[in-house]
């Protein structure tokens, strides 16, 4: 992995990161003590990662900042700070400043700018004053702590510090680490007292390889921190080092170990343990006599259980993983991180291999070849199981996308002064991840403006037999092969009576005409509608409304109101569960061919209706008829019948009438240019085998021009 790589990685893990960081402190507010606790330390945790592997790229306003952030997260863990609402709002803010630090790195490949740091100073004061710090120290100087020379070697009591036995592998520096980093970061959590470096066995310098790594270091640490913190220090290089780490108050036996582990000369490495003051001329002579009398020395695990350090079972863990690893075998791997592009690749690669299985089909049917037609029989269940397989690998759950409105209800509600809390269901509802990446902006609007005009102000809702706390709704399912994502809330509702006026009087409506509770909700989506009585920051309901429908819209979804006065509104969005290949039924009028995504399709009928008639009755239901062929006008002869294709959406029903059946067929989801983006009924496009283009249908436009045609007066029609 070269330094760009590594530092993308770091980039993605500290953004999980941080929305761990987010969700813990959000969680805070809710959980028991026990429960807390644990948040806590999860939130020290995130932290610590963040600024510890931005260390290691030398990202030091990163570090600069964290650090005081992992300051007062450690006074809370230590129980001298209370996580209360107010420090929680501010370690929010921290995390959105470390959060603009990260993105600054990304664009720039490199420490962010001190203009941005400098951002931070306000967050950095309020922090301060968590730890006593004196006014005015909000500005951080990104330094680097010092490393004392071998010549400024000092001996301390053995007995007050941690020794760390470092020895760097030959691949470090191909790696992209940089050795030194980790020394300086290691600064940043005590007090580096001594360092020695490890010279033996460095080869003559005509015969040293520049991208060769032969650093090693014993080095006295004096800090507070615990064994598991100085450890992640090293995480970058764990299996490219070896790392010995002897904690304070550390035994003659521990020490003898290392001695007899590392690999330099007993007395060279004795004597580098003297000048650091991990041991006295009297142990260091001890040690070695021992070592000399010792033929077959005990190994450590051994010499640990007899001292009382640590129980034997602990021993034989570890002995059992070392044998492990040894053997080549490690954890089974759950997952594994792989590039969003080449994902989109692989799927458009597959949508590909479909259409050449199509073409290689006709091919097959051409040839009335009965061994043919069967192999490709077995082909094409072999290509629709690759398509599954790869769709699936772009399909997230949406709990993701839920998760970051815990702090859009939490800012906002706080804003407006209401008390607002938010229950989420079906966060396990999978759908593409292109969806995923493209809805959240429109939910995000629609979350808001629920809270801003839907729920009302704390004594209106006592007020009306409503309790204080008002609740916003996020719920999500599948349905049809859509996904149905609910945005709802216990408001007050959408006033029917008000929307219809404000619609008569900009000339939407025509005075006096009759429509449905879903047609007059619907009209809040036209561009700058709003019954709102003054405008906030957040926006009336109804204002930018129609810019919400366009994104859902071009995700070939739909969106639909229902609202009862008095008892809160529900917004409801519908999306196809992805945007790249579908199961498809083909449908023929004249010569031109169209798809129906199979999941909308009810049944088939042959079918003979009054053209002058816009519905029928199927089976005693009152059925919307739209005819293609006049819809599009297509040109050419009529089949010999005609067929009824009954579609179905969002629990309504319409009949589109064609001229032949051709059956099902895989559909590779080709976009429309702009040019044609803006035809309704059309969703996009697709090829079929034999190299022509099909248009894919957008049923739900469709169901919604068959809505606004004239009401027939009679039910009664033949099949």
């Amino acid at each position: 992995m070269n330094i760009d790589q590594a530092l993308q990685t770091y980039i993605v893990e500290s953004r999980e990161l941080l929305v761990e960081m987010e969700s813990s402190l959000l969680a805070i507010d809710s959980a028991g003590e026990e429960a807390r606790a644990e948040l806590v330390n999860a939130i020290f945790r995130a932290a610590h990662t963040v600024k510890g592997s931005a260390g290691l790229f030398g990202l030091d306003r990163i570090v600069a900042f964290t650090h005081v952030v992992e300051s007062v997260l450690d006074e809370v863990r230590n129980g001298a700070l209370a996580l209360d609402a107010a420090l929680v709002s501010l370690l929010l803010a921290c995390k959105d400043h470390i959060d603009a630090l990260v993105t600054e790195v990304e664009r720039h490949r490199g420490d962010a700018s001190q203009a941005l740091a400098d951002a931070g100073a306000p967050l950095v004061e309020r922090l301060g004053a968590y730890l006593g710090a004196p006014a005015g120290a909000g500005r951080i100087a990104a330094t680097q702590p010092a490393l004392p020379s071998p010549g400024e070697l000092t001996s301390t009591d053995r007995s007050e510090h941690w020794h760390i036995s470092l020895r760097f592998g030959p691949d470090v520096l191909r790696n992209g680490m940089d050795p030194l980093a980790f020394i300086r970061y290691l600064g940043t959590l005590g007090t580096v007292t001594a360092i020695a470096t490890m010279d033996e066995g460095l080869p003559p310098p005509e015969a040293m390889d520049p991208e060769t790594c032969y650093l090693g270091f014993e080095i006295a640490f004096d800090s507070r921190a615990d064994k598991a913190t100085i450890e992640s220090v090293f995480d970058f290089v764990r299996d490219d080092c070896q790392l010995r780490i002897l904690p304070p108050h550390s035994k003659l036996g521990e020490y003898l170990a290392l001695i007899e582990a590392l690999p330099e000369p007993p007395a060279r490495l004795g004597d580098i343990l003297v000048r650091c003051g991990a041991l006295t001329e009297r142990e260091l002579k001890e040690a070695l006599g021992v070592q000399a009398a010792v033929a077959f020395a005990p190994p450590l695990g051994e010499i640990l259980v007899e001292q009382g350090t640590v129980q034997p079972a602990a021993v034989q863990a570890a002995l059992n993983k070392q044998k492990t690893l040894k053997e080549g075998r490690g954890p089974d791997t759950q997952s594994i991180r792989v590039d969003a592009d080449k994902l989109d690749h692989l799927i458009n690669l597959v949508g590909e291999l479909v259409i050449a299985a199509a073409g290689a089909q006709l091919v097959a049917r051409a040839t009335r070849v009965s061994e043919l037609q069967e192999s490709h029989s077995v082909l094409s269940t072999l290509v629709e199981q690759v398509r599954d397989a790869s769709l699936q690998l772009r399909m997230v759950k949406i709990g993701s996308t839920f998760s970051r409105f815990q702090r859009v209800v939490r800012d906002v509600s706080q804003e407006l002064g209401k008390d607002i809390v938010l229950q989420v269901s079906g966060e396990d509802t999978e759908l593409d991840k292109t969806v995923v990446e493209r809805i959240a902006d429109p939910l995000t609007h629609l979350v808001r403006n629920a809270m801003d005009h839907g729920i009302e102000a704390a004594g209106v809702r006592q007020a009306r037999g409503k309790p204080a706390r008002g609740t916003v709704r996020l719920n999500a399912f599948h349905d049809s092969g859509n996904i149905v994502i609910e945005v709802g809330d216990d408001g007050g509702g959408l006033d029917r009576e008000r929307i219809l006026a404000k619609a008569v009087e900009r000339g939407l409506v025509e005075p006096g005409r009759h429509m449905s509770d879903a047609d007059i909700f619907a009209l809040v989506f036209e561009p700058g509608f709003s019954t709102a009585e003054k405008i906030t920051n957040l926006s009336g309901r109804g204002v930018g409304m129609d810019v919400v429908k366009r994104n859902i819209t071009a995700l070939r979804g739909s969106v639909s109101i229902a609202s009862r006065a008095g008892e809160g509104t529900t917004v409801t969005v519908r999306l196809p569960l992805t945007l790249a290949i579908i199961d498809g039924f083909q449908v023929g009028v004249g010569r031109s061919v169209f798809v129906l995504p199979l999941d909308m399709v009810e049944e088939c009928l042959a079918f003979r209706n009054d053209p002058d008639r816009d519905y029928t009755d199927l089976r005693g239901e009152v059925l919307p008829v739209i005819r293609l062929r006049e819809l599009f006008g297509v040109q050419g002869p009529s089949g010999p019948r005609e067929n009824l294709v009954v579609v179905k959406h969002a629990g309504q029903k319409a009949g589109l009438m064609v001229d032949a059946l051709l059956g099902e067929a895989q559909t590779v989801i080709k976009p429309l240019s702009k040019m044609f983006a803006q035809v309704r009924g059309i969703s996009g496009s697709s090829i079929l085998g034999n190299g022509e283009v099909a248009l894919i249908l957008d049923v739900p436009a469709l169901m919604a021009q068959a809505r606004e045609a004239p009401e027939p007066v009679s039910s009664s029609a033949g099949t």
